[in-house]
């Protein structure tokens, strides 16, 4: 059966909550509920001593909503009188189903946390960049060293940038091409560039061995 409590910013409307909760702790049922709230947000200030029974309920409500939103208050005035309280009490008239302020996190709500982080967008990983000093040496002296350079520099894939190279005498009138490059760790393997593309045909036409002179980390 529905309980109807009105002027409670009065004597006479505390009276009825007085009565009403003579032998309880809660307006409804053994545990608070919905109507605890609507029936807290339209008591303006905790009940005197001559409303014991009120007083004890509005201590259980208060400590309860304070557990739950524990934020500090900066202070803020309400009037306390019936046409202001009753739009506050009807505020918090929610269906049970779209709000429950003392219950655990539900599952559509973990589900819907999960979509919003799903949802951004993941931090790209930068991945270091290295140096390398390549030396390349020709089959013979005989070797046209312009088209071996051509060669090597024709080899283009995503992670590596071709630097400044010279050309370097061995002996015996041969020289090696020895040239710079900078690659992207993650994109670019200096073993694979080495034994499956340059000494790999085309270009083993013009290379015999090539060698790494220095590998450093930028």
């Amino acid at each position: 059966m529905a309980v109807t409590f009105s002027e409670l910013h009065t004597a006479e409307g505390l009276k009825a909550l007085e009565a009403h909760l003579a032998g309880k702790t809660y307006i409804s049922g053994d545990e608070i509920s919905k109507d605890d709230i609507k029936v807290f947000a339209a008591v303006p200030t905790k009940p005197g001593a001559e409303f014991p029974n009120a007083a004890r309920w509005y201590d259980t409500i208060a400590a309860a909503t304070a557990a739950r939103f524990p934020g500090k208050a900066a202070g803020v005035s309400a009037s306390s009188a019936s046409a202001a309280s009753a739009p506050a009490a009807e505020a918090m008239d929610v269906d049970d189903d779209d709000l429950d302020l003392f219950g655990d996190e539900t599952e559509e709500d973990k589900a819907a946390a999960a979509a919003r982080v799903a949802a951004k967008p993941a931090k790209k990983k930068e991945s270091g960049k290295s140096s390398v000093l390549m030396d390349i040496k020709p089959w013979d002296d005989e070797t046209d060293m312009k088209k071996l350079e051509e060669s090597v520099r024709s080899v283009q894939m995503e992670g590596l940038t071709w630097g400044a190279s010279k050309l370097v005498a061995v002996g015996y009138g041969i020289k090696k091409l020895q040239i710079m490059m900078t690659i992207i760790d993650d994109l670019v393997s200096v073993d694979t560039l080495v034994e499956e593309v340059l000494q790999e045909p085309p270009h083993n036409e013009y290379i015999q061995s090539c060698d790494i002179v220095a590998f450093n980390k930028i």
